[in-house]
């Protein structure tokens, strides 16, 4: 009798973070809840709230509140209210570029550039990925190109590849160029002044880091790009249902007129509004979604839309992407057990303190792990930086890592697990592009996997040759 092979199959993005949920509500009766003193200390002319070393204390747990069975499942209400600003900001963002593509305008512009660029896909990939890559390596931009991400998805589908394809190309460029952080003022520049050393020094290594994590990115593009050419089955999103689809033959036909030019310019015109925005005047996320439902609005009005159809096409698009919003809300209910259970801190200083009496080479692989875990319950650039640093700073003051090792460690910790972790920009992204998580995961993995060794290989480079 034949043998019945038996498949395994990857769980729902939503049941592994239940169970991550989970994990966090038992670890709370676990793990003993403490916490740092912290204070208020000007930053480059921000004052943030940082750690005071060697403050950690244990408190009662009575003071914590330990997750208990009503409260595990109420947490993903509230995983729902702590993450409502990123959900809305999914919401608005995808209901508003839908409108654009209901317009007609986005498959003209797909169009026009299809014919420009026919055959020479080697060139426009490295090129839209360097764009991305740049921006988020000088000025820190992540959310500032959200409103990119379908078109880069719709151009990854003309281009005879897939939404993947089209998404790798600006999710890496963004996540490869900010873990960089060249310049990145939300890591790089507070990791440096927190730590006690000149900003911007040691450059050469972050040089390294963005022309080989760059490098290696563009190559697992190609790969994946010319495996599902060669044979369209092995896309990873096939059987998905793609939100961003266009027929290639049908829109290399498709000529731009007047009304589309304008809905072009007001795209523009909306992005230029927000990168002055982020760079000048330290808008956030509310601003950034509030130009984009003006965009939005601005194109439905070029095509004479009626109010109610406006209504109508902005309730499509959110309905869309509840989906990839609710992943934020589901994401965000294990950093609200873990705060409610007070033992982030103890987490924190638990790891730090494994550390202590390691040989210098290996205390810095142990702080680049610590570093890419820890951003999985704090999945902010400044916010670990506001609470590592100050802790690991001092403690490899005493086993002998030194405080460039101890930034470019947490650069690189926080930066490349943006593109991993759950908790982390990724889930936006995700949101965004219609990109299942699982999806992104199984692309992903592997590579991350590489960088990471990668990034242990710089480490014990910047020791030998660098003298960090």
């Amino acid at each position: 009798m034949e043998k019945k092979k038996i498949r395994l199959r990857m769980p729902h993005v939503f049941v592994i973070l239940f169970f991550l949920v989970l994990a966090a509500s038992i670890s709370t009766w676990i793990i003993p809840p403490g916490q740092f003193d912290y204070e208020a200390v000007d930053v480059n002319g921000t004052v943030r709230e940082l750690v005071v070393p060697g403050s950690f204390h244990y408190i009662d747990r009575s003071e914590a509140s330990p997750t208990g069975i009503i409260d595990f499942f109420c947490s993903f209400h509230r995983g729902m209210i702590a993450g409502a600003e990123i959900m809305m900001m999914i919401f608005i963002v995808n209901a508003a570029f839908g409108m654009i593509v209901k317009t007609g305008a986005f498959d003209c512009m797909m169009g026009a550039l299809l014919r420009k660029f026919e055959g020479k896909e080697k060139v426009l990939v490295p090129l839209f990925f360097l764009i991305f890559a740049l921006g988020a390596t000088l000025f820190g931009m992540w959310n500032d190109f959200n409103g990119l991400i379908p078109i880069m998805v719709g151009m990854g589908v003309a281009l005879g590849y897939d939404a993947l394809f089209g998404f790798s190309i600006i999710i890496l460029g963004i996540g490869i160029g900010f873990a960089s952080a060249l310049m990145n003022p939300y890591t790089i520049v507070i990791a440096q002044s927190i730590a006690g050393i000149p900003v911007y020094s040691n450059p050469e290594i972050r040089v390294i880091m963005f022309a080989v994590f760059s490098a290696m990115s563009l190559w697992w593009i190609f790969r994946y790009g010319k495996k599902i050419k060669a044979d369209p089955s092995k896309s990873l999103m096939a059987g998905e249902k793609t939100k961003f689809h266009f027929d290639r033959n049908e829109l290399v036909k498709l000529k731009v007129g007047t009304k589309e030019k304008l809905v072009l310019a007001d795209i523009a015109v909306c992005l230029l509004i927000i990168m002055y925005g982020f760079l000048r005047s330290g808008w956030g996320t509310i601003e950034l979604t509030g130009v984009f439902l003006m965009m939005g609005i601005v194109a439905a009005a070029i095509y004479r839309w009626s109010p109610n159809r406006i209504a109508e096409e902005f309730i499509n698009g959110c309905a869309d992407i509840v989906f990839g919003a609710l992943i934020v809300g589901i994401a965000r209910a294990t950093l609200v057990v873990l705060e409610d259970g007070m033992v982030i801190d103890t987490i924190i200083n638990s790891m730090a303190s494994l550390l202590t009496g390691l040989p210098a080479s290996i205390a810095a692989q142990g702080m680049l792990l610590i570093e890419t875990l820890i951003n999985f319950i704090i999945p902010s650039g400044s916010g670990q930086a506001t609470t590592i640093i100050p802790v690991m700073a001092p403690l490899g003051d005493l086993i002998g890592v030194s405080r460039e090792m101890t930034v470019l460690t947490f650069q690189m910790g926080d930066g490349f697990s943006n593109l991993l972790w759950p908790t982390a920009n990724i889930a936006i992204g995700c949101g965004i592009s219609g990109v299942p998580l699982s999806k992104w995961w199984k692309f992903f993995l592997p590579l991350f996997g590489m960088m990471y060794v990668v990034q242990m290989l710089l480490i014990v480079f910047a020791q030998l040759f660098l003298g960090f």
